[in-house]
Parts: C-alpha cells; sequence; structure tokens
C-alpha cells in the first residue's frame, strides 16, 4: 500500500488533514488564549488576584501543550512511513521500514490518537 501525503489513514484522515489541523487548532488556540487574558485582566485588581488567575491560564495552557505534542508525534509516526513508503520497496530498504516496522507505527499512532481524544 503506497502511502502519500493524501492517502486516508483513518477515519478517512490523511496526513494532510493531521497536518491542517495542527495548525489551524494551533492558531485557534493562541486567539483563545489572547481573548482569555483580555476578559481576565479586568478582574486583577491586586498580587491575590493574579496569583488566583495566573495558575488557571497555566493549566488550560499545559493541556493546549499536550494536545499538540501528541499532534506532532502523530504526525511524525506518519511521516515516517510516508517516507519510506516512497522509493523503496515492500521488504525495506536502505532508509526504508519492514512491514512489521510500518504496523508498529501504526499501532502506535492509533494509540496516540486515542491518548489525543481522551484530553
Amino acid at each position: 500500500m503506497a502511502l502519500d501525503k493524501d492517502t486516508p489513514i483513518f477515519d478517512n484522515v490523511s496526513f494532510s488533514d493531521i497536518a491542517k489541523e495542527i495548525y489551524s487548532k494551533k492558531k485557534e488556540k493562541d486567539g483563545q488564549l489572547q481573548v482569555l487574558i483580555q476578559e481576565l485582566k479586568p478582574y486583577v485588581k491586586n498580587i491575590s488576584d493574579a496569583a488566583i488567575l495566573v495558575p488557571l491560564i497555566k493549566e488550560y495552557m499545559e493541556i493546549g501543550v499536550k494536545n499538540d505534542e501528541i499532534l506532532v508525534k502523530l504526525s511524525s509516526i506518519i511521516q515516517k512511513i510516508i517516507v519510506s513508503d516512497s522509493g523503496t520497496s515492500d521488504a525495506g530498504g536502505e532508509f526504508g521500514l519492514s512491514a512489521d516496522e510500518k504496523k508498529q507505527l501504526l499501532a502506535e499512532a492509533d494509540a496516540l490518537r486515542k491518548e489525543l481524544k481522551a484530553v
């Protein structure tokens, strides 16, 4: 099975779709964070208010970073499979992956996808 950036990988989602999702989620998250900070600014009257609100913003940011990390790992795995599939035989090549290695990477990708849904 030859893979390229537009080949469906799972649930009719391609590598290209994953890359677009990573980009759009990052942009959306940046905008949401800016809006959140602007909305919270009027509530910060003194240092104790900031001490309460800053950890909440930090937690929000950390969740976003974890989601991004999972998506990047998933795309990295898929990219390795696509690169190994282009220009190499099914038995693996100088830089290619064997069929077992591809199965292992796809299994890891599926596990990451499930982890992402759980977050």
